[in-house]
């Protein structure tokens, strides 16, 4: 399989963290991962066959839209394993999205959104260039055109924007009242503006953030114990790693990993800023 990570345009930069992709060989069959409740938003455009997964509620493989947004928060997404992958994402960074659309994060959350109901007929022009470009370079360039011309200058709320990355970063060593005291704000009133922005509460985000990072140094390095990453990103103990796994996830820590480590992931490496 072949796989690809860039840093944005300077001018996207700021606001996503890398466009990433993959692309199969023949006859390659690749086992996609399942998905984990986090604090990403990625959006795919697919050249070849699109995603599928299995819907938990009816037990049936359904497949995506060619391009698609992925903002999982409560819920998991167990994607089938597939042959014939192409695909670009766009990895935004914490808290960015709503530079790119109005549509609220908490009607985002949790659903497959196809592009063409967030930037309507733009996003299905794109589509179609891309169906036609030769070359990935062609298909980075026209996905770079497409999102600076979808995105705005000013924030929605520049406190918010600037204290969710702060809040992603620090979440073993800050509390919500030491994040709302560095922002010279009230504590309610912090809260309230994060909800309206980010679709969750500041404390819920502070969690997933914990979450997501332990995941993801788990993830990268089969060797790690469990026990100890756990306490390395700020859980109490192995317990309260396990009790908030299996809050989130249905399944405790060592049931996922043994699983998720027989197929791919989508936890790229760190790239140098």
């Amino acid at each position: 399989m072949k796989r690809f990570q860039i840093q944005a345009t300077p001018q996207l930069h700021p606001y996503i963290d890398r466009l990433w992709g993959w692309e199969s060989e023949a006859d390659e069959v690749i086992a996609l991962p399942e998905l984990l409740p986090g604090t990403g938003a990625e959006l795919y455009f697919h050249y070849r066959s699109p995603f599928q997964y299995r819907n938990g509620s009816t037990n049936t493989v359904e497949k995506l839209t060619p391009s698609h947004l992925l903002c999982m928060r409560r819920q998991t997404l167990a994607l089938v394993a597939a042959a014939d992958i192409g695909f670009i994402a766009v990895r935004f960074k914490i808290g960015m999205l709503p530079r790119f659309t109005d549509i609220a994060m908490r009607e985002l959350a949790d659903h497959a959104v196809a592009a063409e109901d967030i930037w309507g007929q733009a996003a299905n022009i794109l589509c179609w260039q891309l169906s036609y470009a030769d070359t990935l370079e062609i298909k980075l360039e026209l996905i770079n055109t497409f999102l600076l011309g979808q995105m705005r200058q000013v924030a929605t709320d520049v406190l918010i924007e600037q204290a969710m990355p702060l809040l992603y970063r620090r979440y073993a060593d800050i509390s919500i009242q030491r994040l709302a005291d560095h922002f010279h704000i009230g504590r309610r009133q912090f809260e309230r503006r994060f909800l309206a922005v980010s679709g969750q509460t500041a404390s819920t985000v502070k969690c997933m953030c914990r979450f997501q990072h332990t995941l993801r140094s788990l993830m990268l390095s089969d060797a790690k114990s469990t026990a100890i990453t756990a306490l390395e990103h700020g859980y109490y103990d192995q317990a309260h790693f396990i009790h908030d796994f299996k809050k989130l996830t249905g399944i405790s820590p060592d049931q996922y990993l043994k699983l998720a480590r027989t197929k791919t992931h989508f936890y790229n490496t760190s790239q140098h800023r």
